[in-house]
């Protein structure tokens, strides 16, 4: 078995404190990594989470409540890193903003920058910030993505067009970033079973799965997604760089089965 250690690394992921954000932090944190999660709306109490921490054996991780899309909290979070490390040596862009549009009257170009703000930029901006605070830049970016981009889902829009803008800066910071000795990847991920996925399709989502011969061990777990982003900055992986690599378990006509799932639900309302 290979073992990997990250003792002295330290991480920096948005939106760090729930989902695939701290999936990751775990499993960065499993290593020996130090881990720094940016969180917008906060909780009073994160003594789970970092009780998740201490069972996992893993350094107790910092926590920075900040606003992606706010260019002084960008930077209020790299001098509460800069407190105690000297670079970042991995950063996962993790936030994304999702702005409903189900008819092309609703597009509204307020609504489409806010998109842009929370679900794209962060990559180029947190980057940029870093090389800015602590003088170069990470040498393994990790962009997280969906494949919005080239399916179609009801009212997801904005947020495919937001995506599909940060796989393309992705693929030029590559090119950019190359001799300073970082790679940058994006992860396509398939439908994952979160706390927001389980709010907006329910239960009954999963019952049209059974229904269709689908088992939900199809779907994507958080744990699952992490494991993903942990391999590619294993430093096993440097070779892959300027890469949009999808994550679905091989369930490629899982958005035509979604589609139809929010069809039937459109129906039965009208």
């Amino acid at each position: 078995m290979i073992t990997i250690d990250f003792s002295g690394k330290s991480v920096l992921i948005t939106g760090g404190t729930r989902g695939i954000g701290l999936a990751s932090a775990l499993e960065f944190g499993r290593a020996g990594a130090r881990t720094y999660l940016t969180y917008k709306w906060g909780q009073d109490d994160y003594s789970e989470l970092f009780a998740a921490f201490e069972k996992a054996g893993a350094p107790r991780p910092v926590l920075i409540q900040a606003d992606v899309s706010v260019d002084e909290d960008t930077a209020r979070v790299m001098e509460e890193i800069a407190r105690t490390e000297k670079a970042v040596d991995i950063f996962v862009s993790n936030v994304g903003f999702a702005q409903r549009t189900m008819n092309l009257d609703e597009y509204k170009k307020r609504s489409l920058f806010k998109t842009l703000e929370y679900s794209t930029w962060p990559l180029v901006g947190y980057t940029q910030a870093i090389k800015k605070a602590f003088g170069k830049y990470p040498a393994r970016i990790v962009g997280i993505s969906s494949d919005g981009p080239s399916h179609f889902y009801r009212g997801y829009d904005f947020v495919a067009a937001s995506k599909a803008l940060l796989e393309h800066f992705a693929k030029y910071m590559s090119i950019h970033l190359f001799d300073e000795g970082c790679r940058v990847n994006v992860i396509r991920f398939g439908s994952v079973k979160t706390e927001s996925f389980s709010a907006i399709f329910g239960e009954a989502f999963f019952e049209y799965l059974r229904k269709n011969g689908i088992p939900e061990e199809m779907l994507l777990v958080p744990e699952e997604c992490a494991k993903s982003v942990f391999a590619l900055c294993s430093g096993y992986m440097d070779a892959v760089n300027g890469q949009i690599i999808t994550v679905d378990k091989g369930m490629p006509f899982r958005d035509n089965l979604m589609m139809r799932y929010q069809e039937s639900q459109g129906n039965q309302e009208s």
